[in-house]
């Protein structure tokens, strides 16, 4: 089983990274990547969960970009996880996000329903390597009485419409997909069945994305045969995962529940190390040049 769609602690998740490279494990997860919301927290500690428990790792992150007002969920794989030009954009998208979450829990209190934006935002006071979002102002919400169960807190206040939703503040798919390269990444539009986008599809892979996630766990079969379609129509890999929170809400019971074929996630690889290649080579030749000039 290769599963490269994965959450933990370290953003949306319910299980830390030790606890979900056990699940995996124990459900035969033999590749496993971690795709944390705008972060890189958890891939130390699930890296070293899986060479314990004999899993491949794969660093891995799940970037927001935005575009026309709407979230456009970039994938990236393989990605260098101390790149410092990487690290410090995504800090600037956490923060972001801190900023989103107290302006939501204004406008709840507003109509009526206080709650404590700083109990909320705990994971990511006390950690600013976290990463945070709606779902833990919907288990807020959940817990003090507000709403029935997550979905009923999303559908009545937090989706794009609802009345304490606040949009994204995100750059530029382009730009998502030109910092995942810059880390010597690769880069994968995550569940495009859910964005019901296509027609971006043909723009993302002019400027440079690398695949699309045709396996995910919301893609019934029509879905995933379209999306294979379409990346063979514009020359891209494939990628794929459960989306595996350990959340009842997000679907999946286990790691593992959807897989990635073999043979797609060997392009990846060779995507991987031909993108490394394109890197090294650069940054040889800059710094010859600087040299040369000096």
């Amino acid at each position: 089983m290769i599963d490269l769609h994965t959450h933990t602690t370290a953003s949306d998740g319910r299980l830390s990274p030790v606890d979900l490279v056990a699940r995996a494990r124990n459900a035969g997860v033999t590749v496993l990547s971690v795709t944390d919301h705008d972060t890189v927290a958890a891939a130390a500690a699930a890296d070293a969960a899986c060479r314990q428990a004999g899993i491949d790792f794969v660093t891995g992150i799940e970037i927001t970009a935005i575009r026309d007002g709407l979230d456009v969920h970039i994938l990236g794989y393989f990605v260098d996880r101390d790149s410092p030009a990487l690290n410090a954009f995504l800090a600037g998208m956490r923060r972001q996000r801190i900023d989103r979450v107290r302006e939501m829990v204004h406008r709840l209190a507003q109509l009526g329903m206080v709650l404590d934006a700083d109990a909320i935002l705990v994971p990511v006071l006390d950690d600013p390597e976290k990463s945070i979002g709606r779902p833990f102002i919907a288990r807020a919400l959940v817990a003090a009485g507000h709403a029935s169960d997550m979905d009923d807190a999303f559908n009545r206040w937090l989706t794009p419409g609802r009345p304490a939703f606040v949009p994204r503040a995100g750059a530029p798919p382009a730009d998502v997909v030109a910092r995942i390269h810059d880390a010597d990444g690769i880069a994968s539009l995550a569940h495009p069945g859910l964005a019901g986008r296509d027609d971006w599809i043909p723009d993302l892979a002019a400027n440079g994305l690398d695949a699309v996630e045709a396996y995910h766990s919301k893609h019934d079969q029509d879905a995933t045969a379209r999306y294979l379609a379409i990346a063979a129509r514009f020359g891209l890999a494939i990628s794929g995962g459960s989306d595996f929170h350990a959340d009842e809400e997000h679907g999946p019971s286990s790691p593992g529940a959807v897989t990635l074929p073999r043979d797609c996630f060997e392009r990846l690889e060779a995507l991987a190390g031909r993108q490394r290649g394109r890197r090294a080579a650069s940054r040889a030749s800059a710094s010859g040049s600087t040299t040369s000039s000096s």
